[in-house]
């Protein structure tokens, strides 16, 4: 199935699913209600079987962003090559999603980036905790409003002399 067919299937079956390309790349954004069941139709019937990336976007001030943050999942089908973007806009005020662990168990540690970067939620996976900064780090340093010097945070955290060389 080409995958043009693919994603009028899944928008027929999903109201809410906004389809663009740029470059011969397609994109979906695709409502947070049905995200999760909409990733697993795509791996389960459509055979996108790999989790490329998992990243996350901050929309902070961007023309006319209507939500502020856009997680993004780039999938692939192994067996013939095809690639699909599927986005899933957040407000800051909704900043949690299901995980798909379940699905691909590479995001595990790409979920545990987004959240310890941007502060995104993933309900259901198995170990959420930071994974690149300290557990007593409060901030999310790749928001835009995370400012560039920090808030302070790294001034709590003990100062590591090295031996002279």
């Amino acid at each position: 199935m080409q995958l043009q067919e693919i994603v009028t299937a899944v928008m027929e079956r999903h109201p809410g699913i906004v389809r663009s390309e740029f470059r011969g790349q397609t994109r979906i954004v695709v409502p947070r209600a049905s995200a999760l069941e909409l990733l697993r139709e795509l791996k389960e019937q459509f055979g996108f079987d790999l989790l490329v990336d998992l990243t996350c976007v901050d929309y902070l001030n961007y023309r006319d962003a209507v939500d502020r943050f856009g997680l993004v999942y780039l999938l692939a089908n192994t067996q013939n090559g095809q690639r699909l973007t599927v986005r899933v806009m957040l407000s800051e005020s909704a900043l949690d999603l299901p995980s798909v662990v379940s699905l691909w168990p590479g995001a595990d540690w790409m979920e545990r980036e987004v959240y310890d970067m941007f502060g995104v939620v993933f309900h259901g996976h198995p170990d959420l905790r930071r994974i690149l900064l300290p557990d007593a780090f409060t901030g999310f340093p790749l928001r835009k409003d995370y400012p560039l010097q920090g808030r302070g945070e790294r001034h709590n955290f003990p100062v590591i002399t090295r031996g002279e060389a």
